[in-house]
């Protein structure tokens, strides 16, 4: 009986549609954005030092690349027309702020990375390898100037800055060419990009090292130990090596995202921590059920101090709970609305994003103890389990999208607490579209579904397909006869999969 109620209000349907699709097409993005610059690395070395195995290796993880850009671009293209649908009432309100960014995402980001793709698929014996190389630069440049505007866009939405009001329209607007700039130099735009980058290199990294292992001992049951050695576990060491590099700065970055977000949204940190009251030197809870709002709040094992640090740098510093939260919120923007996000997605999606991380980094230095002093990996279960645990990245960055977005609720875009007159904010209750009817939303809602779960299995089989396929056969004679034909500039041959 609840559920009918749900079915027909559109802001739930257009809420839940949202989150579908977005969180599809955000499984895709991080590989996109970190892969391109290790395909891009992979061929520079390549190109410096002439080692066929660099080629081979830019060859495989290539096809890769073009798979996951190629779904990317498919499941992206579907959240713009949710804005000015589902969501018009928000896009009328924000529309000339937040469509600037992404205006310039498009125009700039898009067609930089996909022009140049074109030519690297297809610059292979044409261009010069410098060149060539270049190409592939220029599509990771692009990728993460992509991100750069996507994230300005939605960290507009966590801290709005340089927008006034227009007082005949009733519309937010850009305060001039200055208020671009200041959308663009917002401080949460800068520790997010940080953050979200650095963690898709830990995906990708995490994908070359799954990938390499599994292959390295596969290589290794075979007898074909100079491929083991020569590429699968330099392969796997240049994912280690990314995956720890990465971790580290996400870890560095998140703190300081954190730090950002408990002065800019404290409901948000306090949900995360399950933090009922204001205290000082707060604890981290390992685990919390119930809520705060009813009194059922139970913390499992809160470790003292460690969340004040967190927030603060300082251990004894006093945080801001929910209660105080709730009221800090009546007080500025009206009372009869629950400032509250949902408690339990924000404290385990927090946790999962947090934990699957620090999971993540232990198996690249893992990997790395595993390959010293020129050894390789032959257990073929850890060939499987390198496998299966290349997709804990995957699914940490999409509980940080989902602790991101959910936690600021109930904001589409959230007051800037630095300006208590502030007039610029939204309820997500407002941003909904007033004329397009539950019914569309839901038939809409479940036809995306639908494509987006066709699309992502046609994603995994190309994946698991050419992952599968692996590469030539490498001996120490075939490496001499592709370096053979090189040194004599004749045609090298290439992997089934041709561009």
């Amino acid at each position: 009986m609840a559920l009918a109620p749900m079915a027909l209000d559109s802001l739930d349907l257009a809420r839940w549609q949202f989150g579908i699709t977005t969180v599809y097409h955000f499984i895709l993005v991080p590989l996109t954005i970190g892969l391109s610059p290790l395909v891009a690395l992979m061929e520079t070395n390549y190109v410096r030092t002439g080692n066929e195995q660099w080629r081979v290796a830019t060859k495989f993880f290539g096809k890769i690349l073009l798979i996951n850009f190629a779904l990317g671009v498919a499941t992206g293209i579907v959240q713009e027309f949710q804005f000015g649908m589902n969501w018009s009432e928000y896009s009328r309100y924000v529309g000339n702020i937040f469509g600037a960014p992404l205006a310039f995402e498009a125009l700039l980001a898009f067609f930089m990375e996909s022009t140049f793709l074109g030519l690297w698929i297809f610059g292979w014996d044409r261009l010069s390898p410098k060149l060539h190389n270049l190409c592939m630069w220029m599509v990771a440049l692009g990728t993460n100037i992509s991100a750069f505007f996507i994230l300005a866009a939605n960290s507009w939405m966590q801290h709005p800055v340089g927008t006034v009001v227009n007082p005949d329209t009733g519309r937010a607007e850009l305060d001039g060419i200055s208020g671009f700039f200041e959308v663009l130099n917002n401080h949460i735009l800068w520790t997010t990009l940080i953050h979200t980058v650095s963690s898709a290199f830990l995906v990708a990294g995490a994908v070359v090292l799954g990938v390499s292992v599994w292959w390295m001992t596969k290589a290794a049951a075979a007898g074909q130990s100079y491929e083991a050695y020569e590429l699968w576990r330099r392969l796997t060491r240049f994912g280690a090596i990314t995956m720890i590099l990465a971790g580290v700065l996400t870890s560095g970055s998140g703190h300081m995202q954190g730090q950002l977000i408990a002065e800019e949204q404290p409901a948000k940190m306090a949900s995360a921590e399950m933090l009922c009251r204001t205290e000082s030197g707060a604890g981290f809870t390992v685990a919390a059920f119930g809520s705060c709002q009813d009194g059922t709040a139970t913390h499992v094992i809160t470790v003292p101090y460690v969340y004040s640090f967190m927030a603060t740098n300082d251990p004894n510093a006093e945080v801001m709970g929910l209660a105080d939260a709730q009221h800090m919120y009546e007080d500025r923007y009206g009372q009869g609305v629950d400032y509250t996000p949902n408690e339990m997605v924000a404290f385990w999606s927090f946790r999962l994003m947090i934990g699957l991380g620090m999971i993540s980094i232990a198996i690249g230095a893992l990997a790395m103890w595993l390959t010293r002093r020129n050894r390789i990996i032959e257990s073929s279960r850890l060939g499987s389990a390198a496998l299966w645990t290349m997709w804990l990245p995957f699914i940490a960055c999409s509980f940080g999208w989902i602790f991101t977005e959910m936690g600021r609720q109930p904001w589409v875009v959230v007051p800037n607490l630095a300006d208590p007159v502030s007039q610029v904010r939204m309820l997500t209750a407002n941003g909904v579209s007033t004329v397009v009817s539950p019914g569309t939303v839901l038939t809409s809602m479940v036809i995306f579904t639908l494509l987006y779960a066709v699309l992502g299995v046609i994603w995994f089989i190309l994946l698991r397909r050419y992952i599968r396929e692996g590469v030539r056969t490498q001996t120490e004679e075939s490496v001499k006869l592709v370096d053979k034909a090189a040194s004599h500039k004749t045609s090298i041959p290439v992997l089934s999969f041709e561009y």
